[in-house]
C-alpha cells in the first residue's frame, strides 16, 4: 500500500481502521512490524463518563503529544516547540470526559479506566 498523497481527512473519519479500548486494555504498536499509529482518540460514554489512562506514548518517543512519559513532554528541548515551559505527564489521575477526541502520534496507550475508541493512521509515508 503506498502512502503517497493520502487525504488526511481520511484521519478523522476513521478510514484507516479503528479499535476499542475498555477498562485497563490497552494497545502497543511500537514493534517493527506495525504499519500504523493512533492519532486519534475519542472517549466513550461509560458508567462515570469519564476516561483515564496509564500510559500514553508518543510515536517514536517524539516530544509533542499528550504522553506519560516525562521525555517527551519536554517542550523546551531541541525537538520540542520552543521555551514555553514543559507539558504535563499524564497518569491515571487526570480523567478525559465522554465525547471529547484528542488527535496526536501514539504508538502506546493503555487504559486505566473507562472507554474509548482510537483511530489508526499508517506509518511512514
Amino acid at each position: 500500500m503506498s502512502f503517497k498523497n493520502i487525504d488526511h481527512n481520511k484521519y478523522r473519519l476513521g478510514a484507516f481502521g479503528s479499535t476499542l479500548l475498555s477498562g485497563t486494555a490497552g494497545i502497543d504498536l511500537t514493534g517493527s512490524s506495525a504499519k500504523v499509529y493512533v492519532c486519534a482518540i475519542t472517549i466513550l460514554n461509560n458508567n462515570s463518563g469519564v476516561a483515564t489512562f496509564s500510559a500514553m506514548e508518543s510515536l517514536n518517543g517524539e516530544v509533542g503529544c499528550v504522553s506519560s512519559v516525562t521525555a517527551e513532554n519536554d517542550l523546551d528541548g531541541a525537538n520540542g516547540v520552543g521555551a514555553v515551559g514543559n507539558g504535563v505527564d499524564l497518569d491515571n489521575s487526570i480523567s478525559f470526559a465522554s465525547g471529547t477526541t484528542i488527535y496526536g502520534k501514539w504508538d502506546k496507550v493503555t487504559m486505566a479506566n473507562g472507554a474509548c475508541i482510537v483511530y489508526f493512521a499508517p506509518k511512514g509515508f
